[in-house]
Order: C-alpha cells, then structure tokens, then sequence
C-alpha cells in the first residue's frame, strides 16, 4: 500500500474546517499536503474554481500531472461550477476532507465528481 495512502486513512474522522492544517481540523488541501509530506498553501484558488491557479500550487508543491492515477496519487475533481476539491486516490475509492459531512472520510468506488486531473509526486 502507498504510505500516501497509509496517512491518508489514519486521518480518517478528523473534523472538517476550511484552511484547517492538522489534527483539529483539515480542509482537502490540508488532507492532500499531509498525505504527501508536502506543506499546504495560503491562496490556492479551490473555492474559486481556478484550474490554472489549482494546478499550479500542485506543481510548485513537487507534483506533476499524470493519465491515470494510481494509489496515493491526489484527483482533482470539479463537485460544483466554481469549485475544485482534491482526494487521495485509494485504489478502490478516495480519502477526502468531506464537508458536508464535517470530517475526513473514505468514499469507496468512482468518483462522484468529473476527475479533472490525476496529480503524482515527482
């Protein structure tokens, strides 16, 4: 199993908050920059639907963009018209800081939102 993976899952049930960084609370950059030993930006642009501004805070971070994901790779989704979330890719489902449910969760299965990109360490 991918150690990206591996912290993703132990993270599971952390409470949600918006620009949350640690263990009292993760947003999906949050939960993305922990998973990857990477450190979470300020201004990333998500909540405004910015995939040029998304994608770059991903390359600045060491990741690069790949065709097809694979366990411990992070997905760039679009779940509304102006927003942008990422997930820990698991292999059978993802890891994402779920917001409407308040916490960190596994989601088993496809996404239920279009995967704009497959991000990967470099």
């Amino acid at each position: 199993m991918s150690a990206a993976v591996e912290r993703a899952r132990a993270l599971i049930g952390v409470p949600f908050r918006l620009h949350g960084r640690g263990r009292e609370g993760l947003d999906c950059v949050g939960l993305a920059a922990l998973a990857l030993g990477r450190e979470a930006p300020g201004d990333y642009g998500l909540r405004s639907g910015d995939v040029a501004r998304a994608e770059g805070w991903l390359r600045a971070a060491g990741l690069r963009l790949v065709a097809q994901g694979r366990p411990g790779d992070l997905a760039l989704a679009r779940p509304g018209p102006l927003q942008l979330h990422l997930m820990i890719g698991t292999g059978a489902g993802f890891v994402h800081a779920h917001a409407g449910l308040g916490r960190v969760v596994e989601m088993p299965g496809v996404s239920p939102w279009p995967i704009l990109g497959w991000w990967t360490l470099m």
